[in-house]
């Protein structure tokens, strides 16, 4: 018998068996009950009726545990401040246990290392997502120092058919995206974060994700953008307007995220998981700009230097260097970073290069391997935790270095940074006087050493980034000046120098002696 309609019985059977095809070819290793196992996107929709995920209009959507097959629990080990930390662990994917553990690890370290105060660090899991080939874990920590206890969140997606794990920031499509999903962030959180606290930087973005009805969610640790007695600050941005701002990886995660899980299992581990490349992770900001070319003779290049900061007016000083697109680094030390830690963020995402210059601003030379290791690690982990940067450049304190500074420096991974200019800005507080050395000496391939925790230097910089400018001269990041360095070797210029074998630097300063004696009495 003919069918009444024959034009929706066609459209009905091909719907069904373009579904059949989807389901033939779902990821492997991902399956369970209904669409917990993951389903393609698109018409698949039309053959299977979704299990609605669970959750709060304004949090994470939440797996049950007990639907998620074989799950297991480990605790980390690690030795040094007081920890509790356990994450989830799933049959066939060690990949994912394996990340936990390290990347667990040294969250855990940063803190011992970034904080003298430190107590304790108390960490637990959940799962937020587990479908379309995806894991979602999301972490709640509680650290806890002399200043009392604060709670933080990151969530870490697992790519089960290839066996890697990223960050929340790669659920972005780039940091254009992100610095859009920034923006509306920003109007988001109102009066709840402070003006200029919320930037596009990876920091801020470890934990995203999505609520059930896939208005994606972001939250930002207690203290990141708001008083730390505030607690942590939630924003909530409408599907409608996340969606277009996602990568694949992003939509598949919304995907999996907004799926509800029945007996979920892993059956197969990966076949092979692919070394770990150089992808560009949103929030991560190069100090290197591609479109301009150090190398080339058509450019002059110079690069602005500033130690011991940040100070009160550095944030004055960005501004003068946004007016002019000029970049410059900032050689920052311990103590300014633990109070203007805001300064730095912004810093670090206008585009200027962040670089270490010690915790407590020691003769390196005269110290230990130890001494001098635990002064730059201190620094590290502080910017690391307000940037999600990790520094690859250091100033040593007045030049001062030898070669156990090398030695330490190339093991972790830090090229030592001097100058060719040095405008004794520390000496002479006189704003006309710093200017017209850092003018007069400027020339392509120079570095420029100067402090901007001084007014005179403050004031004089404006002179010198307009002066430059007028010139012809690119005002670059040491990067971008000097291109690839080599961890451990010491640079004045645009070229490499070896660093000595024994005793301070007689190359950057011959003024070192009277400088640390100075600079010593202005710490005190």
């Amino acid at each position: 018998m003919t069918p009444d309609h024959p034009l929706i019985t066609v459209v009905v059977a091909l719907v069904v068996l373009a579904g059949m095809v989807l389901l033939s070819v779902r990821p492997p290793g991902a399956l369970g009950a209904g669409p917990a196992g993951g389903v393609a996107h698109g018409i698949a929709d039309a053959v299977e009726q979704r299990i609605p995920a669970a959750g709060e209009p304004d949090g994470l959507t939440v797996v049950d545990a007990a639907e998620l097959k074989g799950l297991d629990e480990a605790e980390l080990e690690y030795e040094g401040v007081s920890a509790s930390v356990t994450y989830p662990v799933l049959p066939n994917a060690e990949p994912l246990s394996d990340f936990l553990r390290e990347r667990l690890g040294a969250e855990v370290a940063a803190f011992d290392a970034a904080n003298p105060g430190a107590e304790s660090y108390e960490a637990e899991w959940n799962v937020t997502a587990a479908a379309d080939g995806l894991v979602g874990v999301r972490m709640t920590s509680v650290e806890t120092d002399s200043e009392g206890a604060k709670e933080c969140h990151a969530t870490y997606w697992y790519d089960i058919v290839g066996g890697r794990t990223r960050g929340s920031q790669s659920l972005l499509a780039g940091q254009k995206e992100l610095a859009a999903l920034n923006t509306l962030v920003r109007d988001r959180v109102g009066d709840a974060a402070e003006t200029g606290a919320v930037l596009p930087v990876a920091s801020l973005y470890d934990s995203v994700g999505f609520n059930p009805d896939g208005d994606l969610v972001v939250e930002f640790d207690a203290g990141q953008v708001a008083a730390v007695d505030a607690g942590p600050v939630t924003a909530v941005v409408e599907r409608a307007d996340a969606e277009p701002l996602l990568s694949e990886f992003g939509l598949r995660a919304l995907r999996a995220a907004t799926t509800g899980v029945e007996g979920f299992a892993i059956t197969a581990a990966p076949e092979e998981i692919p070394e770990a490349g150089e992808e560009v992770v949103p929030g991560i900001i190069s100090p290197v700009d591609a479109s301009v070319d150090c190398a080339s003779t058509e450019v002059k290049c110079v690069a602005l230097t500033y130690d011991d900061g940040p100070g009160g007016r550095t944030p004055e000083l960005l501004d003068m260097l946004a007016e002019h697109d000029a970049k410059a680094t900032f050689f920052v030390t311990g103590l300014p970073v633990m109070e203007n830690p805001r300064t730095v963020r912004r810093a670090y995402a206008e585009g200027h290069e962040i670089a270490n210059h010690t915790l407590s601003h020691p003769d390196l030379a005269g110290l230990g391997a130890d001494g001098v290791r635990s002064n730059l690690n201190t620094v590290q982990a502080l910017v690391y935790r307000e940037t999600g940067y990790t520094m690859d450049l250091m100033r040593p304190p007045y030049g001062s270095t030898n070669g156990n500074v090398a030695s330490v420096t190339g093991d972790m991974g830090l090229a030592q940074i001097m100058w060719s200019i040095d405008t004794n800005d520390w000496k002479d507080r006189d704003a006309s006087v710093v200017a017209g050395r850092a003018i007069s000496g400027a020339s392509d391939g120079a570095i420029i050493l100067m402090h901007d925790i001084h007014d005179t230097t403050i004031d004089a910089s404006r002179e010198i980034i307009r002066e430059l400018d007028a010139r012809g001269y690119t005002m670059v990041t040491v990067s971008q000046l000097l291109g690839e360095v080599e961890p451990g070797e010491s640079y004045v210029a645009g070229a490499p120098d070896a660093p000595p074998s024994e005793g301070p630097s007689d190359v950057a300063d011959p003024d070192s002696t009277e400088e640390r004696t100075h600079r010593s009495e202005e710490r005190e």
